[in-house]
Order: structure tokens, then sequence, then C-alpha cells
């Protein structure tokens, strides 16, 4: 059976995409203590397939202020990813890489608007990597774009991309620690529904 629409995913597919978001966010991690110099602790993720309404709730309040970095899937994948940043995260990375302490979201500098940048790339780099090489697929990575806004204002975005799969998303939830500091960070992964289909397919899990 093809895949058309996320609701037609059985326990046993969910919980594949469970193992690859824990997968991913370990790798992803270890791409941060490369970055930072240091070591980074991880929780290990709580990973959910949630609808969009319950995916924002699990997040935090739609109006609460939050980074998101977006990037574009391409290739063997189509789709997109969403990197969510709150502020304790961001002040965490910005002070271990520049020594400033107490960044806000609503003040950025252009230095660390591209210094998030680069941390989203090369974490979701890592990610989409550690996908890549379970299921011997090759997924591009656009530039990334960041942007700073009401957290619902943000997921509208993931909202155009949900239109034609569902309402339905794959909701990552990290807690790492930064020098003893812990923080969160949330990843939206959301392939179409073709991409997701050949995913399971490749991860072994029947369609």
């Amino acid at each position: 059976m093809s895949i058309k629409r996320y609701e037609q995913l059985s326990f046993e597919q969910i919980e594949v995409l469970r193992e690859i978001g824990n997968i991913g966010s370990g790798n992803a991690a270890t791409a941060l203590s490369s970055m930072l110099g240091i070591r980074v602790g991880m929780q290990l993720p709580q990973t959910a397939l949630a609808s969009f309404d319950r995916a924002i709730s699990l997040i935090g309040e739609p109006e609460r202020l939050t980074a998101g970095i977006i990037i574009r899937l391409s290739g063997d994948m189509s789709g997109m990813l969403l990197h969510l940043y709150e502020e304790p995260f961001a002040a965490a990375v910005i002070k271990k890489m520049t020594g400033r302490s107490g960044t806000k979201l609503n003040a950025l500098s252009q230095e660390d608007i591209s210094l998030l940048c680069e941390v989203g790339n090369i974490m979701s780099g890592s990610y989409i990597a550690a996908v890549a090489n379970m299921v011997g697929m090759k997924i591009e990575l656009s530039v990334p774009g960041l942007a700073v806004d009401m957290l619902g204002a943000i997921m509208s975005v993931p909202a155009v991309e949900l239109a034609a799969v569902g309402d339905t998303v794959l909701l990552i939830k990290e807690k790492f620690t930064i020098d003893t500091v812990e923080v969160n960070s949330q990843l939206l992964l959301i392939p179409s529904a073709q991409s997701l289909g050949v995913l399971l397919e490749r991860l072994g899990a029947e369609l």
C-alpha cells in the first residue's frame, strides 16, 4: 500500500520513525559537542507523531518568542526540517562561542544570526546524515534560513507543507546540557508523503 497521508501509518511504522528520531538526535548532539568544543549531554529525546495543533501545544505557548531554523530537503527525500530554539538554548550557544552573556532573541546581532544558522545547519546535517546512512538515500539540504517570531507564526511555514500530506508532523523534543545548563530545542521532520513511503520501505517497515 502506498502512503498518501500520515494518518495511514501503522503502529510499527510510527515506532520506526521514533527510532530515527533517537538516532538522528544523538548525531546532532555529537555535532554540537564538536562545534562548541565541550561535551554536550543529551537526555533521551521525546519523539511523537502529532497533529499540527498538538505539536504546537507540546512545544509551548503559541505566543512565545522562538528562533526557527528552516531547511528544505531535496534529492532522494523532499520536504523540510524545522529546528526550534528556545532563548536559553540560543543564549548558551552564543555565550560558549563568543563569551557574551544574556543574549535575547529579540535583540540578535547579525553575528548571532549567522552563528545560530551555522549551528542549525551542522545539527540538521548530522541528523539527516544519520537517516541517509541508515537507508542508503542521498539527501541534500538547502541553505538554512532563520526567523525569530512567535511560535505560532513560525509554525505557519510547515502548515503549508502539511496541507498536502495530512495534519501530522514528526516532532522530536531534545534536552541538552551545555556547561551544566539544561536547554531545550525541538526538531520537526516533514518529508513528503512519497518520501515517507520510500523511507519506511528502506527501513523494512511493511507498507
